[in-house]
C-alpha cells in the first residue's frame, strides 16, 4: 500500500509543482519528503533517486508542452502556425518556469526515445511545411526556432527584458515577424 498516498505519478506531479515554485534544480526527493511529511527513504520505492525524479518531471513537462503546442497549431499554417507555436511555447515557460527548465533536462537515450521529444520535432516540422523548406534546411530551421524560443523565454523568465523599453511583447512580435520573413526566404543550399 502506498504510504501517505504516494505513487510515482503523485511524486512527479508534486515535483513539477515544486519546480515551478522554487526552481527545477531544487526539486529533490528530500524537499518532496518535507512537503509530504515523510522521510526521504519513503520515496525511494517510487523514485530511485533525484535523477529519476528529475527525469519524471522532464517527461511530464515535455508531454504537457507538446499537448499545448499541438492544440495551438491545429488547423493553422504559415505565419499563423509559427505564431501559435511560439506563443504556446512562451506561455508555458512563463506559467511553468520550473517545468520549462525540466523540459531542457538531458535525458538518457531510453527516456528520450520514450518521451514527447519526437512530437516536438514533428510539430516544428509541421509548422515549417508552410514554408516549403527541403532537407537539410528544415532541420536547420527546427534548430533555429528551438534556439530562439528557448533563448528568449529563458532571458525573459530571468527578468532580463524588464529593465528597458520596448516591452518584451513588442520584441517577441518583432522576432516572430523576422522569423517568418527569414523562413519565407531561407537560402537553399545543396
Amino acid at each position: 500500500m502506498a504510504r501517505a498516498g504516494l505513487t510515482t505519478e503523485t511524486l512527479v506531479r508534486a515535483g513539477a509543482e515544486l519546480a515551478d515554485e522554487i526552481g527545477f534544480e531544487h526539486a529533490t526527493p528530500t524537499e518532496l519528503a518535507r512537503r509530504f511529511g515523510v522521510r526521504t527513504a519513503s520515496l525511494y520505492s517510487h523514485v530511485r533517486n533525484a535523477h529519476d525524479l528529475k527525469t519524471g518531471i522532464a517527461l511530464l513537462a515535455l508531454e504537457e508542452l507538446a499537448d499545448r503546442v499541438s492544440e495551438a497549431v491545429a488547423g493553422r499554417a504559415g505565419k499563423d502556425a509559427l505564431t501559435a507555436f511560439a506563443d504556446a511555447y512562451r506561455d508555458y515557460a512563463l506559467q511553468h518556469p520550473g517545468r520549462f527548465a525540466a523540459a531542457q533536462f538531458r535525458l538518457d537515450p531510453e527516456a528520450a526515445a520514450a518521451s514527447a521529444g519526437a512530437r516536438h520535432a514533428q510539430l516544428s516540422r509541421a509548422v515549417l511545411r508552410g514554408y516549403d523548406l527541403p532537407e537539410p534546411q528544415q532541420t536547420h530551421a527546427v534548430r533555429l526556432l528551438g534556439s530562439v524560443f528557448s533563448g528568449f523565454v529563458g532571458l525573459e523568465g530571468a527578468g532580463e527584458f524588464s529593465h528597458s523599453a520596448p516591452d518584451a511583447q513588442e520584441s517577441w512580435t518583432a522576432i516572430l515577424d523576422a522569423l517568418d520573413a527569414l523562413l519565407r526566404t531561407w537560402p537553399a543550399r545543396s
